[in-house]
């Protein structure tokens, strides 16, 4: 656990009731907010949390205020996944701390390089990981066909 500013970082596993229950309002989230303009459904299949064995939880007085996850793409790449802060958390720069904390965890494991996929009307996801030294790619493996996707790399 790596505590900051009063906010703890608890590495955890997809498994993990409070990073499940933080997929869900990221899942209600986006539904919110893009759901009007973009068909979510095709996404499910590729949000699954049966393959994610790594996951961070961010706790704020003790409250789950945010989680984020990385899963294996092939022997080099590592990808960032279900990222999300609740909105009363959200502008206390809890989420660069999160993807900081997952892009060491994924050093740790030997990882070279941290992909992701965003959407374009993500903006603000899209602000942070260029914060953080993504660049855009072309879109990847599922998302090659998706032009409301953005993919993201990072050399780790």
């Amino acid at each position: 656990m790596i505590k900051l500013n009063q906010v703890a970082y608890v590495r955890s596993n997809g498994e993990d009731d409070d990073f499940v229950e933080n997929c869900r309002l990221l899942d209600e989230d986006l539904d919110r907010r893009v759901g009007k303009v973009i068909q979510r459904d095709k996404y499910q299949q590729f949000n699954t949390l049966d393959k994610i064995k790594e996951c961070i939880i961010a706790y704020e007085d003790g409250r789950p205020v945010g989680a984020g996850a990385i899963r294996p793409y092939d022997e080099e790449s590592i990808e960032l996944k279900r990222v999300f802060v609740k909105q009363e958390a959200q502008g206390k720069g809890i989420g660069t701390e999160l993807v900081k904390q997952l892009i060491g965890w994924s050093k740790e494991l030997g990882y070279k390089r941290m992909i992701l996929e965003t959407g374009v009307l993500l903006e603000e996801a899209t602000h942070v990981y260029h914060k953080l030294g993504f660049e855009v790619i072309p879109n990847y493996g599922p998302y090659e066909n998706m032009p409301e996707s953005i993919c993201m790399a990072k050399k780790l």
